[in-house]
């Protein structure tokens, strides 16, 4: 067990986490036993070096994406120089995990530099890497979200969904999407815009496993936090897309593609008479699955479902 210092308390350790810590234990002390005491000489060293370091680390963090964005800026020819990109933009990704630095690397230019000159350019490798680095920024900062909408990023990123040659391309894409419409009423709405609900459907009709789960769980999200668009997507025939989906040979993304759509008929009176169709036939092929897969753990959601 560590030793407690001198005042009677733990020592922290000299990091941004200590600094919290010491503020909390600071902030909960009973009222009854507050006490106007002089900071010891221990802690007070403690907690200058402790805030010395956390800042010069955010510094040096700074400085670091500055110089990636540097390299990112040069002009090269004939593919010159490809590796140091890459390698700049894996720094970067992992330094924007961090919400200050997300919003740094935008205020410095990055985000413009990635949609004007990364997000299409020839080498696959440096799309991907881009359209990941544009997800990471813009998750939970609005800031970084409204400058990324602002640029145009919703029409590009699903035009890199929709028509990309790569497949780890597209699936960053989606990412990249997902978290500028997620909880983000100016990036739902270009998404609708752009017609990316067509988009969505045509990624869940792809050769893709992984694309096809993750354009589904979209769907699903989507159709939850915003009911309102049920009629819509109803009148798209989104219904009776879905349900050619679960003919093919079964596997894990069926379930889903049943999540969504049950999510697009709960509580949704028009979403129930698509299923019910007779042409659709959707109760026989719910049954004829549920006895197919009734005996196989993984894929005891079908049994779950009985019909509509």
């Amino acid at each position: 067990m560590a030793e407690e210092g001198q005042d009677g308390n733990r020592p922290h350790r000299q990091n941004l986490q200590g600094l919290l810590q010491m503020a909390i234990e600071a902030g909960t002390q009973s009222d009854n036993t507050y006490q106007l005491e002089q900071m010891s000489e221990e802690r007070r060293q403690w907690l200058q070096e402790a805030m010395s370091g956390t800042f010069a680390g955010q510094a040096d963090e700074v400085k670091m994406i500055k110089e990636c964005l540097q390299e990112l800026s040069r002009e090269t020819d004939n593919g010159e120089g490809e590796e140091e990109r890459e390698q700049a933009l894996e720094l970067l990704a992992d330094l924007c995990e961090n919400l200050d630095n997300a919003s740094d690397f935008c205020k410095l230019g990055g985000m413009n530099l990635l949609l004007t000159r990364y997000l299409n350019c020839p080498k696959a490798e440096l799309r991907w890497r881009s359209a990941d680095l544009i997800g990471i920024c813009s998750q939970n900062v609005p800031f970084v979200q409204e400058m990324a909408l602002n640029l145009g990023a919703i029409r590009n990123l699903l035009q890199l969904l929709d028509f990309d040659c790569n497949d780890q391309v597209r699936i960053k894409a989606l990412f990249a999407i997902s978290c500028l419409v997620r909880e983000q009423e100016v990036g739902l709405a270009e998404f609708l815009k752009q017609d990316g609900f067509s988009v969505l459907m045509r990624a869940m009709q792809s050769d893709v496993q992984k694309l096809k789960i993750k354009a589904a769980f979209l769907l699903q999200n989507l159709l939850q936090s915003h009911p309102e668009y049920k009629g819509t997507l109803c009148s798209m025939g989104m219904v009776q897309q879905l349900v050619s989906l679960l003919r093919a040979d079964h596997s894990p993304f069926h379930e889903h593609v049943l999540g969504a759509l049950c999510s697009l008929v709960t509580d949704f009176p028009q979403g129930v008479k698509a299923c019910q169709t007779p042409e659709l036939e959707f109760e026989e092929l719910l049954k004829e699955r549920c006895n197919l897969v009734e005996k196989q753990e993984e894929f005891k959601s079908w049994n779950t479902v009985n019909n509509f």
